[in-house]
C-alpha cells in the first residue's frame, strides 16, 4: 500500500488544506497514516496551547543544535529552498510564546514562498515545522518541570487529650495557656502572658495522686512549643501539665514555683 507522504500529513495536521476524496479513503483504510496524522495533530495542538504562556525559560542549547542540524540537512537536499538560520532573535519566537504558533513560524520563515509547495520546499517546511514543534514540546516540558507544584494541604494532627492551663498560686491571672497531646507522642503547648523570670520555664507531667513528676522539656521565648513525650507514658496517671519557673542552679528537681497548671482530659 502506498502511504501518504509525510510532508502532506504535516500540512494536514496544521490545517493547511483539506483532504481530497482519495486521501480520505486512504486514511479510512490505512491505520499507519491515520495514526501518524493523529500524532502530528497532537504536536500542533501543543504549540497552539502554549500561546498564552509568557516569560518561558529558554530551551537547552542541545535542542537548538539538533533543530539547526535538521534544517541544514533539509536545505541541502531542496532546490531553491528558503534560507533560514535560527538566530537568537528567531529562537525567541518558538511556539509557546505569545508571538505565534507553529503555523506562524512557517509563514515567518519565508512568506513569499509559502504558496510554492514543490517537493523540495515541502520537505524543508515539514522538517522545519517538525523541529519547531519539538522545540515547543521542549519548552512546555521545561515549564512543567519548573512550574511550582500545588502545595499539599497540611494534615491536622489528631488530638488525643487536651488541658486548659490557668494561672497557679501567685501567678498573675492574665497568664494562661493550653496543652494538647498529639498522636505520634508529642505535647503541643501554647502559653500567653507568663511573668518574666530570671531563669527559664520548664514543663512537667505530674501524678496528682502521688505527686510524682518528671520533666518533658523547657520553653523558650516563643508562645508555642512542641515537646516529645516519653514512650508509653501513662497519661491517665500523669495527667497534670505544669509549667514552672526554674533557676540556673544545676538542680534538676522542680523548684516549687508553678506558674500554670491544667489537667488533661480526652
Amino acid at each position: 500500500m502506498q502511504h501518504l507522504e509525510h510532508e502532506r500529513l504535516v500540512f494536514l495536521a496544521l490545517g493547511e488544506g483539506e483532504t481530497d476524496d482519495g486521501e480520505r479513503t486512504h486514511l479510512d483504510t490505512c491505520a499507519h497514516c491515520r495514526s501518524e496524522l493523529t500524532a502530528l495533530r497532537q504536536v500542533a495542538g501543543l504549540g497552539a496551547e502554549t500561546q498564552g504562556l509568557g516569560d518561558l525559560p529558554d530551551p537547552p542549547e542541545h535542542l537548538w543544535q539538533g533543530i539547526e542540524a535538521e534544517i541544514r540537512a533539509a536545505k541541502g537536499g531542496a532546490v531553491n529552498a528558503p534560507v533560514a538560520v535560527l538566530t537568537s532573535a528567531d529562537r525567541q519566537q518558538v511556539p509557546g510564546q505569545t508571538r505565534g504558533t507553529a503555523t506562524d513560524t512557517v509563514t515567518r520563515l519565508d512568506p513569499t514562498r509559502r504558496p510554492r509547495r514543490g517537493r523540495g520546499w515541502s520537505r524543508w517546511a515539514a522538517t522545519a515545522v517538525t523541529a519547531v514543534a519539538a522545540a515547543a514540546i521542549g519548552v512546555v516540558g521545561t515549564v512543567t518541570v519548573l512550574r511550582p507544584t500545588e502545595p499539599t494541604p497540611a494534615k491536622t494532627p489528631t488530638v488525643l487529650a487536651s488541658a486548659p492551663l490557668a494561672a497557679f498560686g501567685s501567678t498573675p491571672k492574665s497568664a494562661q495557656g493550653d496543652a494538647r497531646v498529639l498522636q505520634g507522642g508529642q505535647l503541643h503547648l501554647h502559653v500567653a502572658n507568663l511573668p518574666r523570670v530570671p531563669g527559664y520555664y520548664e514543663v512537667w507531667l505530674i501524678n496528682p495522686t502521688t505527686m510524682e513528676m518528671f520533666s518533658i522539656g523547657t520553653l523558650g521565648g516563643d508562645a508555642d512549643a512542641l515537646l516529645p513525650l516519653p514512650p508509653n507514658v501513662d497519661l491517665k496517671s500523669y495527667s497534670v501539665v505544669d509549667v514552672s519557673a526554674e533557676q540556673y542552679d544545676n538542680n534538676t528537681r522542680h523548684s516549687g514555683d508553678s506558674l500554670l497548671r491544667g489537667t488533661l482530659t480526652g
